[in-house]
């Protein structure tokens, strides 16, 4: 034995028995890991390249179950592939069609109008999207990680079933498991045709040609930025939305995302649902819907039907029962400790297959990188799930981070808050005289000296590089006091923050008016 150990490989293979559990016994054809991830997205290829790069023995799995429409796309989960990547994309190319109605004020002399091809768009969007699946192929295999493209379901608390496309079983066993399966669109199956004639984000970005006029059904972020980059390339844009935009969000920031799109050419059928959705004669799709506030039904013309109606965990093919593995009764995500531990703790999950965990990507990315870090005792850190910033990509972008006004007075109470606030004029706006009546500033803060900043809402050009900056001070502690103290950059949106000066108390004017 001692002579064995004088390797270097031999005494980290040792040092990995003792510190993982040590081999399982892995039946005959069954391949044996110290870690196996469920699940190719972002928190599950962090955690996954994590574990990898301190030493351990790693696999992946992942599968993509083709959507309705039979849209299916490579290696990176919702994000890379229909998400944060393409949509941001999108946006930015609805954002250039508003510069260029911007650049003749400027002195560029631009033909008008100016044609938008949504066909060369989504050939360098999803060329783009495919170069980053390609890159994290390359990244796993850099780092000895063994992929496999496979759909996979528990046999017991250490073992997992893989089965290929074409039906070929894997079976994987591993000391430590975790769940990244992420969500996938829901779809409104109480609407007769929903199924059969409608899209969701799983399809919208890979779309050879353009949707053309779009009904949008929801009220959810997703909703709002497709909506809100449909009608910015110039396509004939609608929302259905039954109650409040972007639940969760703070509700004023939320009207004054919806002003601008209203005024800036979507349309939105508020209160109503829709009921049933056909196919006409000519190709186009007939909606009807109810309306609840005149309690009568409508019908309108589209050319598709976008559902955006929320999120289903990724859970149901992967037979968690048999591994014992808890989940919520009604959203069905898995249930989960400050740990990221499931009910058996050699499971984990994190994501949004997790409950209680926010939708975003750099959360599931950090979370997964410090569980990887606790698993292989490199770091006790725990994932917070506090303060944690984000922003909607809406025409005008809302970011935000902290506590929302109504959260705020619902925790501490009216009298114990105090908001500063303040509608402001990008400069870039002012020469192409842009419409700027949106554009809006709020800091939640204790009223209490030195004022502890809750939360920042913050409406307007560039708002997640605004907000990013401002989150690491709100982590941080940070007071009213200190930002008044912070000199700001001119001329800049973000230094609007900085000059906060009028609450909402005081009931003054908070139109920011010169320099």
């Amino acid at each position: 034995m001692a002579a064995a150990l004088r390797s270097p490989g031999a005494r980290f293979r040792w040092r990995a028995r003792a510190l993982w559990g040590g081999a399982r016994g892995a039946a005959a054809g069954q391949q044996d890991y110290d870690l196996l991830v469920i699940g190719g997205g972002s928190g599950g290829l962090a955690c996954a390249k994590e574990a990898a790069q301190l030493g351990k023995k790693v696999a992946v799995v992942d599968y993509v179950e083709p959507s309705p429409r039979g849209t299916t796309w490579g290696l990176g989960g919702t994000c890379v592939n229909v998400g944060c990547i393409p949509k941001k994309l999108m946006h930015q190319a609805a954002l250039l069609g508003t510069m260029i109605r911007d650049a003749p004020h400027y002195g560029w002399e631009l033909a008008q109008p100016t044609p938008h091809s949504w066909r060369k768009m989504a050939e360098a969007v999803q060329n783009h999207v495919k170069s980053l699946n390609w890159g994290h192929r390359v990244q796993l295999q850099d780092r000895k990680v063994k992929y496999f493209n496979i759909k996979a379901s528990f046999v017991n608390k250490h073992t997992v079933r893989g089965v290929t496309k074409d039906g070929k079983e894997t079976l994987l066993s591993a000391e430590h498991i975790v769940i990244a399966t992420g969500g996938r669109p829901r779809y409104p199956m109480h609407v007769e045709g929903a199924l059969e004639y409608g899209i969701t984000s799983d399809d919208i970005f890979w779309l050879k040609e353009s949707p053309g006029k779009t009904l949008v059904v929801g009220a959810s972020y997703v909703a709002l930025e497709c909506a809100g980059f449909l009608t910015g390339l110039g396509l004939d844009t609608t929302i259905m939305m039954r109650s409040i935009p972007l639940r969760g969000f703070d509700q004023q920031m939320s009207s004054l995302v919806t002003e601008h799109m209203a005024a800036h050419g979507t349309r939105f059928l508020r209160g109503c649902i829709p009921l049933r959705v056909g196919r006409l004669p000519d190709g186009q799709l007939q909606v009807t819907w109810e309306d609840l506030t005149a309690s009568k039904e409508n019908t309108g013309t589209f050319d598709t039907v976008l559902w955006a109606v929320g999120r289903a965990p990724e859970t149901g093919s992967l037979a968690l029962e048999k591994a014992g593995v808890s989940t919520d009764p009604h959203s069905q995500k898995v249930l989960v400790d400050a740990q990221e531990a499931t009910s058996v703790p050699h499971i984990f999950a994190i994501g949004d297959v997790a409950e209680g965990r926010p939708e975003l990507t750099p959360t599931a990315v950090m979370a997964g990188k410090l569980l990887a870090q606790r698993l292989c005792h490199q770091s006790s850190d725990l994932m917070d799930y506090d303060n944690v910033p984000t922003t909607v990509f809406t025409p005008l972008e809302y970011g935000c981070v902290g506590l929302s006004e109504e959260a705020a007075v619902a925790r501490h109470g009216q009298e114990h808050v105090e908001v500063y606030h303040a509608y402001y004029k990008p400069l870039e706006f002012t020469v192409a005289e842009r419409d700027a009546s949106q554009c809006y500033i709020k800091m939640v803060c204790l009223r209490e000296p030195p004022q502890l900043v809750l939360g920042l809402h913050f409406l307007g050009p560039n708002a997640g590089e605004v907000t990013q900056g401002f989150a690491l001070g709100i982590k941080c502690g940070t007071s009213y006091q200190q930002v008044m103290r912070t000199v700001g950059i001119h001329p800049t949106c973000a230094e609007e923050v900085a000059k906060l000066r009028i609450s909402k108390r005081s009931g003054l004017d908070p139109t920011v008016t010169g320099c």
